[in-house]
């Protein structure tokens, strides 16, 4: 597994316990950050929390299914692959899963080597097809090196700012609230409305004053190019 792999953030939803454990332990060894969460509407909370780069889901599960969260997913951050679970193979399940958007479809039981070789696959794909991000107004973003450039010039960005510019590129063109900004800039820290107004206001002195747009009382956005 290369480093630029094992450094993408996995969310595994999975209602049995066991299972759940079994593949956090696998997938531990493989990559860095795993996150995991025990139906899917726990599983959609992680997802708007943690900002992961893969989901791992079983389909069938309590209080929402895991099918009915891809949806909800989908419609958040539509370049996020999904892999779905199943130990079943109905043509309905599968044409189901395709319809909401599923990347690939795993039938339980799982076998391991098989399993990981097809996160590989996933995760080496998302990488290769969204590498660089052209934005409006001459910006692009690499997401292997997480630089920001600017007419071929890259801009130095901190930890904290460089977080919030990757995570308003995954959400390109669609604003994100300041809850949301919060809980992925500022993990386990308290900060205030006027403080993240100052640390936007400082990054614009370094992107420009239009590259990060305003949704007053909601959040921000950066716009996709057009």
């Amino acid at each position: 597994m290369s480093k630029v792999l094992k450094n993408l953030t996995i969310l595994i939803v999975e209602d049995e316990s066991e299972t759940r454990k079994l593949m956090q332990d696998v997938l531990s060894d493989e990559f860095s950050n795993i996150i995991t969460a025990q139906n899917g509407d726990e599983g959609l909370k992680k997802f708007k929390k943690y900002n992961p780069d893969m989901v791992i889901s079983d389909i069938a599960m309590p209080i929402m299914d895991g099918l009915e969260m891809t949806e909800q997913i989908k419609k958040i951050s539509s370049d996020t692959p999904i892999i779905a679970l199943s130990a079943h193979s109905e043509k309905e399940k599968l044409l189901r899963a395709i319809d909401v958007g599923v990347d690939k479809y795993v039938l339980k039981p799982i076998d391991m080597e098989e399993f990981l070789a097809t996160i590989e696959l996933v995760a080496t794909q998302k990488i290769q097809s969204t590498n660089d991000i052209q934005l409006s107004d001459g910006y692009s973003f690499n997401k292997t090196k997480r630089v920001l450039v600017k007419d071929g010039v890259e801009i130095s960005l901190t930890k904290k700012e460089l977080a919030f510019v990757s995570l308003l590129i995954k959400r390109l063109g669609t604003i994100v609230l300041h809850d949301e900004i919060k809980n992925v800039v500022w993990i386990g820290e308290s900060v205030s409305e006027a403080a993240i107004r100052t640390f936007v206001k400082r990054i614009r002195d370094k992107v420009g004053a239009n590259f990060i747009k305003n949704a007053p009382g909601l959040g921000y956005k950066i716009e996709a190019n057009s």
